[in-house]
């Protein structure tokens, strides 16, 4: 082509002479009003005392920029951890830097600790700001309290009329005494059995449904406290109901007969197997519920289950034991392991065929299996919601 021709080197220089003069013109074009000053950089704060960094007086526009401290893409192979920063804005405004601050003072003690999980379950009955239980649920337990003290209130209302009929049917016996713990009508056919249901339907359920775990651990709180105080919150409830009111009967049985320190004690080993097989009772129950609530993230399975295993298998085991003449079917109770225990303790005459032994083994056996249950399910729970 001649003198004409040109390679492609003088075709990239003109190129790039054009675009510097377009920068040239762009800058001279711009005002200087419009050109936003940038802020001095913002002192630097106490880690200890500050949650909000930046330079006082300076405007918030809610725009901040946080670097990732791991991605999602080809560099998560990398063995080394990036740590977080917060990226410098670009804006006139202050950048809103949350922190997390650890308490560095000191602790409650250990008890104190424990004692707002405790009190939290109990005081629900009585005062607000605590745990909310319905009004249903208060009404029928202190209808079942009431309730348990019926025989007291007959047996006072025999000593005024002068009804002998009546103080004997309600006085202190053997009979009585175990009729008021373990008396299947109505005690632990409805009773006992419905109070257990309604307080430990949400007791630890709705600890893995709503995510309070990580109030509790963050106090902090272990997980062997957390389970402990969870089990005396229940075991306190239907403890009043049953001990108290038990303790209630014998004493009140005591003063209204005006009875005098041989009838005490003629009775007082009664009195003491009724009591114990009455924590027997509140342990069982107190167990069991607590491992169907540790299993559930609501509270109708638990209170359902419960009465299921309860009665369910007192009536399974009735229906075997008609046809096939098996007494040791009321193994799988344990109503009947309780009843058979309780009869076997206070001295009464026993209604089953097979020795207690064997209900009181069974009883350990349920015990032991629901505490595993219960140990294993707050030791895998976590402290965010699940």
């Amino acid at each position: 082509m001649g003198g004409d021709d040109f390679d492609i080197d003088d075709l990239f220089d003109e190129f790039d002479s054009a675009v510097q003069e377009n920068k040239e013109s762009t800058s001279s074009d711009t005002p200087a009003d419009d050109v936003t000053p940038t802020p001095p950089p913002a002192p630097d704060a106490p880690a200890t005392e500050a949650e909000y960094m930046g330079q006082a007086g300076l405007q918030v526009t809610g725009q901040a920029r946080l670097e990732a401290a791991f991605g999602s893409g080809d560099g998560d192979e990398v063995a080394s951890a990036q740590v977080a920063q917060v990226a410098q804005s670009e804006t006139g405004g202050t950048i809103f830097h949350q922190i997390y601050r650890p308490w560095r003072g000191e602790l409650n003690p250990r008890w104190m600790r424990n004692w707002a999980i405790l009190r939290h379950h109990i005081y629900g009955l009585f005062s607000k700001g605590h745990r909310p239980y319905p009004l249903m649920t208060k009404l029928v337990i202190f209808g079942v309290f009431i309730s348990s003290l019926a025989d007291l209130g007959f047996m006072a209302l025999g000593s005024l009329t002068g009804a002998e009929e009546i103080e004997r049917m309600f006085g202190i016996s053997r009979g009585n005494l175990y009729g008021h713990v373990l008396a299947f009508w109505f005690r632990n056919a409805c009773y006992y059995p419905i109070v257990t249901a309604l307080i430990i339907g949400g007791i630890i359920s709705e600890d893995r449904q709503h995510g309070t775990s990580a109030l509790y651990f963050s106090r902090p709180i272990n997980r062997r406290d957390y389970a402990m105080m969870k089990f005396l919150s229940v075991g306190i409830i239907l403890g009043v109901i049953i001990i108290f009111s038990l303790c209630l009967y014998y004493l009140g049985g005591i003063l209204v007969n005006g009875e005098g320190w041989a009838y005490l004690i003629d009775t007082f080993g009664m009195f003491l197997a009724a009591l114990a097989a009455a924590f027997l009772l509140v342990f069982t129950y107190t167990s069991i519920g607590l491992a169907l609530s540790s299993v559930s993230q609501g509270k109708f399975f638990p209170a359902v289950a419960f009465l299921g295993i309860i009665l369910g298998t007192k009536l399974v085991a009735f229906l075997i034991s008609t046809l096939f003449d098996r007494s040791a079917i009321y193994l799988i109770s344990p109503y009947d392991n309780l009843a058979h225990v309780g009869q076997w303790m206070i001295g009464v005459n026993h209604t089953y065929d097979h020795p207690a032994v064997w209900s009181l083994v069974m009883l350990l056996v349920m015990n032991a299996i629901s505490i595993y249950v219960l140990s294993a399910r707050v030791s895998s729970l976590e402290v965010t919601r699940e």
